[in-house]
């Protein structure tokens, strides 16, 4: 078999690019010209350098390929124009699913994202893919243009082309060296830069099941549906628990209200446009979304697809060990300093 991935340099990508490989496929994947793409060292991939917006390039990757694997994607908060969000995840989308549906291959899967998906309802249940949604519920440029990119999509499956879309919801593991913003809050964590946190929730999942399921999603998925690929649903406050026992740091314990968390995003913004350097732990748009809860069942892609369920904490385990060796944060705890931490008021 066959496979063109776009953005296998990234967290995502990069994990469906190792199962690819490990399930035997060719695999081609788009490099933007320049990026050192460190996660494709030694990999045996046939690198097709060029982007989004140059179709004779998405023809070449495409060209001979059995499935293809859209998964580049404008993932951020902070530091991009609007228009780069519409060009990459909208224009983008149309550019690579055209391409691939006139190559004649034979399975396309769009990787979404819960961000497209409709708020949980108010008796506390998970939201699941026909939870109602719509581009105004959509806060920041990020969300927007997803939501967006996966209308671009749902319209090729009407029309004919075999698409299936997936949405990842927050993807923990291994490979994430961007880092994306959620491995930028573990991150955070693990250098004592997270002294509080905010009542919210999210759902967790791990990178390695997130690549499964896109190959499942190819094998086994119907086209035109979506199948959302997540774990177990937490608090913060649990996710930052699970964190500390993982990683042998102190409990974070301080809950801050969403109206301080959304001034401090003010202010961190402020201090980015004074300098540059400076990059926001929490911006307005971040702040807001704190409010919203991220709870989503995955029990579709599970019954569909056998989509497999990591436990959340061995997925933090295995993003912690990563960081860790990898010179994002430091060096775990010895086992004295570790029990001390554990005892501390």
């Amino acid at each position: 078999m066959r496979a063109f991935v776009t953005g296998g340099g990234g967290f995502i990508g990069g994990a469906v690019l190792r199962r690819l490989l490990a399930e035997g496929y060719h695999v081609k994947t788009l490099v933007r010209p320049g990026e050192a793409a460190p996660l494709l060292r030694g990999l045996p991939v046939e690198r097709i350098v060029g982007d989004l917006v140059d179709l004779n390039v998405l023809k070449r990757g495409a060209e001979g390929c059995d499935q293809v694997f859209h998964l580049a994607a404008l993932y951020s908060f902070w530091g991009h124009p609007w228009e780069e969000f519409y060009g990459s995840n909208v224009e983008g989308t149309r550019n690579v699913l055209q391409t691939a549906w006139d190559a004649g291959v034979s399975r396309i899967v769009y990787t979404s994202s819960i961000a497209t998906l409709g708020q949980p309802p108010a008796d506390g249940s998970p939201a699941n893919e026909e939870t109602p949604s719509s581009l105004a519920d959509m806060l920041g440029h990020y969300k927007r243009s997803k939501f967006l990119a996966e209308e671009v999509a749902r319209d090729f499956a009407r029309r004919g082309a075999p698409v299936m879309i997936v949405n990842p919801a927050m993807p923990i593991g291994v490979g994430d060296h961007t880092p994306t913003p959620s491995g930028k809050m573990i991150i955070d964590f693990l250098n004592g830069r997270m002294p509080a946190y905010v009542d919210t929730c999210l759902t967790v999942v791990d990178v390695d099941d997130v690549a499964a399921g896109h190959l499942l999603a190819a094998r086994k998925g119907r086209v035109g549906e979506r199948y959302i690929l997540g774990g177990e649903i937490l608090s913060l406050k649990r996710m930052l628990d699970l964190l500390s026992e993982v990683s042998g740091l102190p409990l974070v314990r301080r809950r801050i209200p969403h109206a301080l968390a959304l001034a401090w995003g003010y202010v961190d913004v402020s201090l980015a446009a004074v300098d540059r350097r400076h990059v926001p732990v929490a911006t307005p748009t971040s702040a807001r979304l704190s409010r919203r809860r991220e709870s989503f069942t995955s029990a579709k892609a599970v019954r569909e697809l056998g989509f497999p369920q990591t436990p959340a904490r061995e997925a933090l385990r295995k993003a912690v060990e990563w960081y860790r060796a990898n010179g994002y944060a430091p060096p775990a705890p010895q086992a004295g300093l570790t029990q001390r931490a554990a005892t501390a008021p």
